[in-house]
């Protein structure tokens, strides 16, 4: 090979290899992968029916109502709407970037008739002032993508496009996990109502017996008082419940878009014997593959990485291919006939020599990026192992919670039937019938509230793990 055709060689292999100047990607290494999920040993959960917890997540909870407000939520959530908007801006964003790996092509037509200064140093003597400029052109031009600045920013688009797809399935889990907690803890409160109502009525019999008993002068004027406080109490209480509901079920509306005006849902008591499902937490590698956080992260990763190699491109020459063909006459008659033709095609190469510290500044500050997006990916992570870990302990601790206040209720029941019977016969004050109520109130209030806490836990235990998402889920954002 000559000598003088190596140059045209070497760049020849430049243009179809095209450099980039982007570091090399790879996945962000986090903290060491245990084994195992620490709150999850010593304790045996049971298989679920169907593996871990895919698609519509909330229907291991077989409750109806639940399903039905899961999927009014999906297509009605104002949120979720919102999400899915930032998406479809971040695929647009993706074609824009595109739109520069091909040539840009611009057409122009133009007539004008002008007049010229005759002391203009253009102006050549004895022409005429004035006259027409009849113009129809098309303009090229193309960058030539050697050192990676457009691919690049494509890659960097692609991937903050596919972090979006990712987001939009986080907050879509998000509102799910909202849903269900708040309608768990809506039934909650009607559970207290249905024991607040029948809490009411039996203390309003105590009241009504302590009275008897006090005209007939077998009770002390103190004991009718404090049989008042504690019809009153209940009733307070039952209102503070009253508030309580009416707030959550606002809530609900919103998350599925529905006015919280006209929005209702009738009461539904939980039984005593709900029970969180099974819900296997899996291995805790395969939580970074299930949680679509995770996912965002690490795609805001690699687009920050693409960053660097567009800021380190910039110290580099920009060629660019122009060109221009058209017609150009100064009468309409003679407009498009061939001596009118004209054309020019050529490179151009800008090279930057001063700067003031800009590009170094601009690639400072790419790099600046990338290390805070590598720690908010390393922080997703070991948050999201926290997150199972958190609601692992909590199934467990509220499991025996509510074995011992089971216990609990059944003991105070017991002290408060003794309690009744001595105070009918004579033997102690009201007093003593009083406190016992109370500890038997607050005791099963507590064992309702263990109640729903372990079936929000179960909840906010299938969204750590991800709920439905897959990996694959992401290439919504591929398109």
């Amino acid at each position: 090979m000559s000598r003088r055709r190596r140059p045209a060689v070497f760049a020849l292999v430049c243009l179809v290899s095209a450099c980039s100047f982007a570091p090399p990607y790879t996945i962000p290494s986090s903290t060491p992968t245990p084994g195992g999920f620490k709150e999850a040993e010593g304790w045996g959960l049971a298989q679920p029916k169907d593996g871990a917890p895919r698609g519509r997540w909330w229907n291991i909870f077989e409750d109806a109502s639940l399903n039905a407000l899961e999927v009014e939520a999906q297509s009605a959530n104002q949120n979720l709407k919102a999400a899915f908007a930032r998406l479809q801006q971040a695929r647009a964003d993706t074609r824009i970037a595109r739109a520069d790996l091909f040539p840009k092509i611009d057409a122009l037509a133009s007539a004008k008739r002008a007049r010229v200064s005759q002391n203009s140093p253009t102006y050549v003597k004895g022409y005429p002032t004035e006259g027409n400029d009849f113009v129809l052109e098309a303009d090229l031009s193309y960058e030539i993508d050697l050192w990676g600045r457009v691919r690049n920013e494509v890659a960097s688009a692609r991937a903050n496009q596919q972090a979006s797809a990712a987001d939009l399935a986080s907050i879509a889990l998000s509102i799910q996990a909202e849903v269900a907690t708040d309608y768990f803890g809506l039934r909650s409160f009607d559970t207290e109502q249905q024991l607040l109502a029948k809490t009411v009525e039996d203390y309003a019999k105590s009241l009504e017996l302590t009275q008897t008993l006090f005209d007939g002068g077998a009770a002390a004027l103190s004991d009718v008082a404090q049989a008042k406080a504690q019809l009153f109490n209940a009733q307070t209480q039952a209102v503070d419940i009253d508030l309580l509901r009416a707030q959550l079920e606002h809530a609900i509306a919103v998350l599925v878009g529905e006015n919280p005006s006209t929005f209702h849902m009738p009461p539904d008591p939980l039984p005593q014997t709900a029970a969180p499902p099974s819900v296997d937490p899996g291995i805790p590698s395969a939580l970074l593959e299930r949680r679509p956080d995770v996912a965002a992260a690490e795609r805001r990763v690699a687009a920050a990485n693409a960053q660097i190699g567009v800021a380190r491109a910039a110290y580099f020459p920009q060629f660019t291919l122009t060109g221009a063909a058209g017609l150009n006459s100064l009468h309409s008659s003679t407009w498009i006939d061939a001596p009118s033709l004209y054309w020019s095609i050529g490179p151009q190469a800008v090279l930057p020599l001063f700067e003031g510290g800009r590009l170094v500044g601009q690639t400072a500050r790419a790099k600046a990026v990338y290390s805070e997006q590598v720690a908010n990916y390393r922080n997703t992570v070991l948050t999201a192992y926290q997150e199972v870990e958190d609601n692992l302990a909590a199934l467990h601790q509220l499991e025996r919670e509510s074995e011992t206040e089971a216990q609990a209720v059944a003991a105070t029941g017991t002290a408060l039937e003794q309690s009744q019977i001595r105070y009918v016969s004579g033997i102690v004050t009201y007093l003593e019938v009083a406190a016992s109520e109370t500890a038997a109130l607050q005791a099963q209030l507590s064992a309702i509230n263990i109640r729903a806490r372990r079936l929000n836990a179960a909840v906010v235990l299938v969204k750590a793990l991800g709920g439905g998402w897959r990996e694959e889920s992401a290439s919504l954002g591929r398109n």
